[in-house]
């Protein structure tokens, strides 16, 4: 098995609930918390919530193993049943004798509150639990509301939890179920991990397995787009990273890489975009539709004295973005390194040889390698790291993306790396440096840096190479790792501040490490200067905007004026 070529004992990533590779993140151990005071208050209801794989069965292993050991506890794992089979459920699991032949709602009753009084004379309390609750019905909600009935003069004989998807709760908020939903008397809702807690989790069931303490399979990239593509939910981190181990191993590789990510979230995620051949005409069709639109768009900006970029998604109405970053996410997906200060301009790149109008699919697929170094040498003259996204010195940032049409691009008008699929299915990359109205500037391939061509291409003979994803860098200010506003400190506030200083041609910056006021209403201004929300939060599109105003990060344009030998990106135009 490819576990014992990474010299790990077992799977690590088995979907199977094993105690030994427990991991209890800070919201497992509140969610744990409040089950356990519920169950210590001696009445009502308990409610635990969450979505689907976000570890809420191992929530409720602690919860046993954590019960007092004078609990007598049922558990009821399907719930698809009427109010008299839940109740002979319950007295089947508490070992309750009951009429089996004609019993009833009655019958039933009467013999659990018979065993709940004897158990309270004991001194032992009575606890039911029941998973998956969001598919009890209406009349057996309602049932068990009444089992909360039997009592004594100072406590409830009954304990119940209710564990269930996100769907349960808004069941429970209902008018007619208000009853029930005011004798709740602990309540949580598990999300799933968050960033560092999926970094964590992973390495947690990685030396569980066996993995030394000071080996890495997971380089930060991948653990970021782990993150994105599984939202932090544990179920499906185990399944995407167990793929991934799997196509580690069979490319022979000992660690993992993007690349390999990407092949691991179209198999196992279900998200292949490679549409079959039979729908090709199809796809074509349409995308040439939409470039003439886009060139109208174009033609229209140009009489309007407008910019290229900004017509076409003001005229032709793309599709839903499923999949592009928001800004949230897009924050996640952020190299985590502090950035140096100040960042270092990239150098001169050498003049391509020529510009062609047209070009085959061999003249613009590029190896992948190809493509990330020539997108690097467009941000900086250090050497190319293993991982486009994986800055060791952290000068640059990464971001990845999804799209689903050319307007989702279009509009962020600066040298974007296209992961692309050859004829031949293998990986490649198509260096974009803009779109202009029905065709892209594109770099062509060259034996060394003095033999690019830089290319303009239809956009319908891109498309069906395109798989949909792409990756930019930038250069994000010293220290900066979230989005900051009103009230934040620390030295990113300080390095924003700047940045607007250098922007008005001030000596002075608004605000030191401290955001105030004054720094908020001239990110506002800003934001509204450039079509964003103008809602004074300083994130990652704002400070994109910011870096392309001060020449720190290439445009398009100026990184095709770059490689065309008529401008430097050491001169520090903006695009």
């Amino acid at each position: 098995m490819y576990y014992q070529y990474f010299g790990l004992s077992e799977a690590p990533f088995s979907i199977a609930v094993n105690p030994r590779y427990l991991f209890m993140s800070a919201r497992h151990r509140d969610a744990l918390a409040h089950l356990l005071y519920g169950v210590g208050a001696g009445g009502g209801f308990i409610l635990l919530t969450g979505e689907v794989g976000t570890g809420k069965t191992t929530i409720n292993r602690c919860l046993l193993e954590q019960l007092p050991e004078n609990t007598d506890i049922a558990i009821i794992l399907n719930p698809a049943l009427n109010a008299i089979e839940l109740l002979a459920s319950v007295c089947d699991e508490l070992g309750i004798e009951y009429q089996r032949d004609g019993h009833t709602l009655k019958t039933l009753t009467d013999s659990l509150h018979r065993f709940l009084l004897d158990n309270h004379a004991r001194g032992r309390k009575t606890v039911l639990m029941i998973d998956e609750a969001q598919h009890l019905d209406f009349d057996v909600l309602e049932q068990i509301r009444l089992l909360t009935n039997l009592e004594t003069h100072s406590e409830k004989l009954l304990q119940i939890i209710l564990i269930g998807q996100p769907e349960l709760a808004q069941l429970l908020a209902r008018p007619e179920l208000r009853q029930l939903n005011q004798r709740i008397t602990a309540r949580y809702n598990l999300g799933p991990l968050n960033l560092n807690e999926t970094r964590a989790y992973i390495q947690h069931r990685l030396q569980v397995a066996g993995m030394t303490a000071d080996r890495e399979l997971f380089p930060a990239a991948v653990v970021r787009g782990i993150y994105r593509e599984t939202r932090g939910i544990p179920r499906l981190i185990n399944v995407l990273c167990d793929r991934i181990l799997l196509g580690t191993y069979g490319r022979n590789k000992r660690r993992a890489d993007t690349q390999t990510l990407r092949l691991a979230v179209r198999e196992v995620l279900g998200e292949e975009r490679a549409e079959t051949p039979a729908r090709w005409p199809w796809v074509l069709a349409g995308l040439s539709l939409l470039a003439i639109l886009a060139g109208g768009a174009s033609l229209w900006a140009w009489r309007s004295g407008l910019p290229p970029f900004a017509a076409a998604p003001a005229l032709v109405a793309a599709p839903p973005m499923v999949t592009q970053p928001e800004p949230a996410a897009v924050e996640q997906s952020i190299v985590e390194q502090p950035a140096a200060r100040p960042p270092r301009p990239a150098a001169a790149l050498p003049a391509v040889q020529a510009v062609a109008p047209v070009a085959e699919s061999s003249a613009w697929l590029l190896p992948p390698e190809d493509g990330a170094t020539n997108l690097w040498r467009l941000f900086s003259a250090r050497p190319v790291p293993v991982d486009l996204c994986d800055d060791p010195v952290g000068e640059l940032a990464c971001i990845e993306g999804r799209a689903r049409t050319w307007n989702e691009v279009a509009v962020l008008d600066r040298p974007l790396l296209l992961d692309a699929v050859t004829p031949e299915r293998f990986a490649a990359g198509v260096l974009l440096l803009g779109i202009d109205g029905r065709t892209a500037w594109v770099l062509g391939q060259g034996q060394d840096l003095e033999e690019r061509t830089l290319l303009r291409v239809p956009l319908a003979e891109i498309a069906p190479y395109w798989s949909g994803d792409y990756r930019f860098l930038w250069h994000p200010p010293a220290g900066y790792e979230r989005p900051l506003a009103l009230g934040d400190s620390g030295p990113a506030v300080a390095a924003v501040a700047a940045l607007f200083a250098r922007l008005d041609g001030r000596e002075r910056a608004l605000a030191g490490e401290q955001f105030n006021a004054a720094l908020q209403q001239r990110v506002k201004l800003f934001q509204a200067a450039n079509n964003l929300e103008a809602d004074g939060v300083v994130g990652v599109r704002t400070l994109l905007e910011l870096n392309r105003a001060l020449g720190l990060d290439p445009g398009a344009e100026a990184a095709r004026l770059a490689l065309s030998g008529e401008q430097s990106l050491a001169t520090g135009a903006g695009g």
